[in-house]
């Protein structure tokens, strides 16, 4: 997918870090109260436990604090920018699977020691770093502050992932929720530029997206509307267009407003 040409959102990088660690210690805490056999259980994500998806969330940061202490690549720029990382992360599962695999034969049964342990370890090592450090990653080198914006989505997605797991209430942070909320619709307007549909996700995002006549003003004759939650969920495919629809989470109303064969941006 071509860089975009648009003015690109920016993210404080203080403030995106301080909402990764928070949400973090929201799933960690929810955690600390499952019992062995309530972690067993199937995570609704392949053949993962909940347990396996706990360690899995705590990749987010632990590839963070690991890639921080290596060389930093000796590039000009990044090779991934951030609207382009929604679209990079498809073809994974099997390597994530494989890294998820390997820290449980690690002995991290151990779900809330490990928590603690990531936590410390992506404190001292994140603090003070530039913005733009520059950082490999799994899909390329990513400047660290685009990159701690994917780990709010990351973490934002999969906490939605454990609630539904384990019957939690995990509350999302705020300016994660923010984050993940922004970065997704920008990615749609990216995937589909344009002017003639008004995409709204109250209360962090409106975007114009698809080609078309361009609105300026007025009320706008294309507008989808919904809650944050269920735009990541619809952006990640974790619910569907139609489904949304019938369930009253997203009105659109005008033409152009359907939005089923641009989602889910990201698999």
């Amino acid at each position: 997918m071509p860089p975009s040409q648009k003015r690109v959102r920016r993210y404080d990088p203080v403030r995106t870090r301080t909402a990764v660690l928070a949400q973090f210690a929201h799933v960690r805490a929810a955690l600390d109260a499952l019992t062995d056999q309530q972690l067993e259980g199937p995570s609704g994500l392949g053949t993962w436990t909940v347990r396996e998806l706990a360690v899995h969330l705590t990749m987010a940061l632990s590839h963070v604090s690991r890639n921080l202490e290596l060389p930093e690549p000796a590039l000009a720029k990044p090779e991934v920018t951030l609207l382009e990382w929604p679209f990079s992360t498809a073809g994974r599962a099997g390597r994530i699977a494989e890294d998820v695999a390997e820290s449980a034969a690690a002995g991290h049964q151990d779900v809330g020691a490990l928590y603690g342990e990531v936590a410390d370890r992506f404190e001292a090592v994140v603090a003070g770093v530039s913005e733009d450090r520059l950082l490999p990653t799994r899909v390329g080198v990513m400047r660290l502050g685009d990159f701690l914006v994917t780990r709010a989505v990351e973490l934002v997605v999969h906490t939605y992932d454990l609630n539904e797991a384990a019957g939690l209430d995990i509350p999302y942070d705020r300016q994660a929720l923010a984050a993940c909320t922004r970065l997704l619709a920008d990615a749609l307007a990216e995937k589909a530029p344009g002017g003639s549909v008004e995409v709204r996700v109250p209360p962090f995002a409106v975007v114009q997206c698809v080609q078309g006549p361009r609105h300026t003003r007025g009320t706008p004759p294309n507008v989808v509307e919904t809650d944050p939650v269920t735009w990541f969920r619809l952006a990640t495919g974790r619910t569907e267009w139609a489904q949304a629809l019938d369930a009253a989470k997203v009105s659109a109303s005008g033409e152009r407003a359907d939005l089923a064969a641009l989602l889910p941006l990201m698999s």
